[in-house]
């Protein structure tokens, strides 16, 4: 029976992996949905609940590392054992480093406490428990997080952080029966960007980003399990992030040219 906790699970691509492992494991699941905003996770909960799968609503706030403790206490508490950790929660930005205003750089700050720290703080607090059932860890990193974005240098920054945290972990838990499996989504239809920051740290209500091929939360969170079910190391969702990736290492400059037509015009660097 497996104990499942998913952070940012109240919507996007954290409350989808809910519903699809509510449909994988029906009653032999326990999903702990763990998010900020109480009232969407119990939506989450109610559909997980009609699919089968019996749930635990945790109102968490990740940037605080005492919150974090009582997520992964109180799960082990009710459920007996933690088996799986999803760090999903996230919050996305876009803007320009010199259009920010040298007295709104604290949330360059506040991200990373959301991207980095909050996936750090539950992990930490989950990792003795995961030893004992030899469980598994997903970390919800980006396309973002292997190749520099323009207009993106604070969510680059904490998702490239993941990757090398996540990374020098999995090295760490070689021996422990611990897998570590780090997801790079590119682009999803979720509303992340809309509801990112801009450059004075304030809502933005608009994507940065071009959207027309953008995959869908169903697929992306699919993929995800299909790799945490087999507990590969990571999953890279599009063909150009493929490509990119090892473009990098011997054209860097064709990528840097990739990653600016995926912003749109009006959020490009100023001439």
């Amino acid at each position: 029976m497996p104990n499942i906790i998913i952070t940012g699970a109240s919507d996007g691509i954290g409350a989808e992996m809910a519903r699809q492992l509510a449909r994988r494991h029906g009653l032999q699941a326990m999903l702990v949905l763990a998010a900020r905003n109480a009232n969407k996770l119990q939506s989450v909960a109610a559909e997980c609940n009609a699919l089968g799968a019996r749930t635990l609503i945790m109102p968490t706030d990740v940037t605080d590392a005492n919150q974090c403790i009582h997520l992964i206490e109180t799960t082990v508490r009710e459920c007996g054992s933690l088996d799986i950790l999803i760090n999903n929660a996230g919050i996305s930005a876009h803007a320009l480093l010199e259009d920010v205003p040298a007295d709104k750089l604290g949330w360059y700050e506040q991200l990373m406490r959301v991207n980095l720290w909050g996936s750090v703080y539950c992990t930490h607090a989950a990792l003795p428990y995961l030893k004992a059932s030899h469980g598994r860890i997903v970390a919800v990193s980006s396309l973002a997080g292997l190749v520099g974005v323009p207009g993106r240098t604070a969510y680059c920054a904490s998702k490239f952080a993941m990757t090398g945290f996540f990374e020098a972990l999995r090295s760490e838990l070689k021996d422990s029966g611990v897998s570590v499996t780090v997801a790079y989504p590119g682009v999803v239809s979720t509303d992340i960007r809309t509801h990112g920051w801009n450059e004075h740290g304030e809502i933005a209500g608009v994507s940065g980003l071009h959207e027309d091929n953008a995959m869908s939360t169903q697929e992306c969170a699919r993929l995800i399990i299909y790799t945490m079910v087999r507990r590969r190391r990571e999953v890279v969702m599009t063909a150009k992030g493929k490509m990119g990736r090892w473009l990098k290492l011997w054209v860097p400059s064709l990528v840097d040219r990739m990653a600016m037509a995926a912003v749109k015009a009006d959020f490009r660097p100023h001439p």
